[in-house]
């Protein structure tokens, strides 16, 4: 295989070997920083970040405001303390080695607050910022005013062209490279446009060859693509290397720094990844923020495909086939569906889901009760972790709200990956992972379960097998 080389990334020397940023602590200081002491460019997490108290004992993000925007502001806070400190001790872990990037989202919210804040509080210590989930212009203004360098995450050319057009081409010496996160690989949150067809993969060779060639039109010759997304084995990626259609070229890998001693995530979830089939992770559009997102196959998708199932549509008065009225709940409240919806929704009650929830597109969903009760506390919880929620109708702004209903369909995304990370229920809770996951259980090196170390995991990645 072609050699490896050295590369240079936010004024470091480094390794072409990215770890990716995941959210919600999963990329913590500890797991970064030895990402960095092994000469590679390491990205934390700076949503939602874990803080520690004076026992080293983690922080729970608990929240006492009355209000969505009182509890917000603490949110915010949560996340300018939790970044420092893990900036802290990636620094620490690094010994000086590698490169320490910060992984934000632009859709979280408070964004902009938090980064000003973090990048104040740990001057010094973090030399790059990778931001995606939506359109980061402003990331650009951001990073040039404390002196670093800026990643922006995007899944296709035009995508890049209007970040350029509309502000990077100020800020130019301080654009680090592009992460081309494939939308049909990657886990987490996915950039697929309306133009394009989830169950259609493309092969990321044109789309990010195609992003190449405006990069160079724009003078960005030098400037890094990170491949991220499905890459497991470089050997796999060796065409790539030193190709004029492709020019300086980096790897992203999001989901196998998952299953190393440094990572933070539970053993339950090492354990399961070691077990999951290809076709386990796939894509869904449950996510309150609107994206597609990748994730593995659980309970808890299984429960969201359910409700979304048991859906009708309906009125309020009977108009053309919607003449079935149809009562239920404590209120016997009445609406009027078409007869094959009625039969359903009778064998749905039948079966236990006895509580019907509206959504904002005129349908209604049926749940257990339990589940409705559930449903209504997390919506009145909200603490506003989104700049905008389609799950709570939560937007930051004056208006504090999205002007839609809330939509039962979706869920609090703050909670359940605030349990994943933090307790060994992976069953019950959202967890994401890159489509390549279920070559944990094909790949050689993790035989009879072994998890490496994050050293051990470069030096095989660096072998290219």
């Amino acid at each position: 295989m072609k050699s490896l080389n050295s590369i240079v990334m936010s004024g470091k020397e480094v390794l072409p070997l990215i770890e990716g940023g995941k959210g919600i602590a999963v990329s913590s200081g500890e797991s970064s920083g030895a990402w960095a002491a092994a000469g590679g460019v390491a990205t934390f997490s700076g949503v939602n970040a874990d803080s520690y108290d004076e026992n080293g004992q983690i922080i729970p993000q608990v929240y006492h405001g009355r209000t969505r925007r009182e509890r917000h502001d603490e949110l915010v806070a949560y996340g300018i303390q939790g970044g420092i400190a893990q900036a802290q001790i990636a620094h620490e872990v690094s010994n000086g080695q590698g490169a320490i990037h910060m992984n934000v989202l632009w859709e979280m919210g408070g964004a902009e607050r938090i980064l000003h804040g973090v990048l104040e509080g740990a001057r010094g210590l973090i030399d790059g910022i990778t931001c995606g989930a939506g359109m980061p212009y402003r990331v650009a203004q951001i990073a040039a005013d404390y002196q670093i360098h800026y990643y922006p995450i995007i899944s296709s050319a035009r995508a890049f062209r209007a970040l350029w057009k509309r502000a990077y081409h100020k800020f130019a010496d301080w654009l680090g490279g592009v992460v081309y996160e494939d939308p049909w690989l990657a886990g987490g949150h996915n950039g697929l446009s309306n133009s394009e067809d989830a169950m259609v993969p493309e092969d990321p060779y044109p789309r990010v060859a195609s992003l190449r060639t405006l990069m160079n039109e724009m003078g960005l010759h030098d400037v890094p693509i990170i491949m991220a997304g499905g890459v497991w084995h470089i050997e796999d990626w060796e065409h790539w290397l030193d190709n004029p259609e492709i020019g300086p070229i980096t790897f992203q890998f999001g989901t196998r720094p998952l299953l190393t001693k440094e990572s933070p995530i539970s053993d339950a979830w090492k354990q399961k990844l070691l077990t999951l089939k290809k076709g386990d992770v796939f894509l869904n559009k449950f996510s309150p923020t609107g994206f597609w997102s990748s994730a593995v196959r659980n309970e808890f998708l299984d429960e969201l495909k359910g409700r979304s199932d048991r859906q009708v549509a309906f009125v309020t008065s009977p108009i053309g086939e919607h003449s079935e009225a149809f009562s239920f709940g404590a209120r016997k409240r009445e609406i009027y569906l078409t007869p094959a919806d009625k039969a359903n929704a009778e064998k749905w009650v039948a079966q236990g889901y006895t509580s019907g929830l509206k959504t904002p597109d005129s349908t209604m969903i049926f749940v257990e009760p339990e589940k409705m009760a559930e449903i209504r506390k997390d919506q009145v919880d909200c603490m506003g972790c989104l700049s905008q929620c389609s799950f709570s109708n939560w937007a930051e702004g004056e208006t504090g709200n999205t002007g839609r209903k809330a939509d039962p369909r979706s869920f609090c995304i703050q909670k359940t990956l605030q349990d994943v990370i933090h307790s060994e229920n992976v069953d019950n809770n959202l967890m994401f992972a890159g489509h390549g996951a279920y070559r944990f259980a094909t790949d050689p090196f993790y035989a009879d379960g072994f998890v490496p170390t994050v050293k051990e995991l470069i030096d095989r990645i660096m072998t290219g097998k």
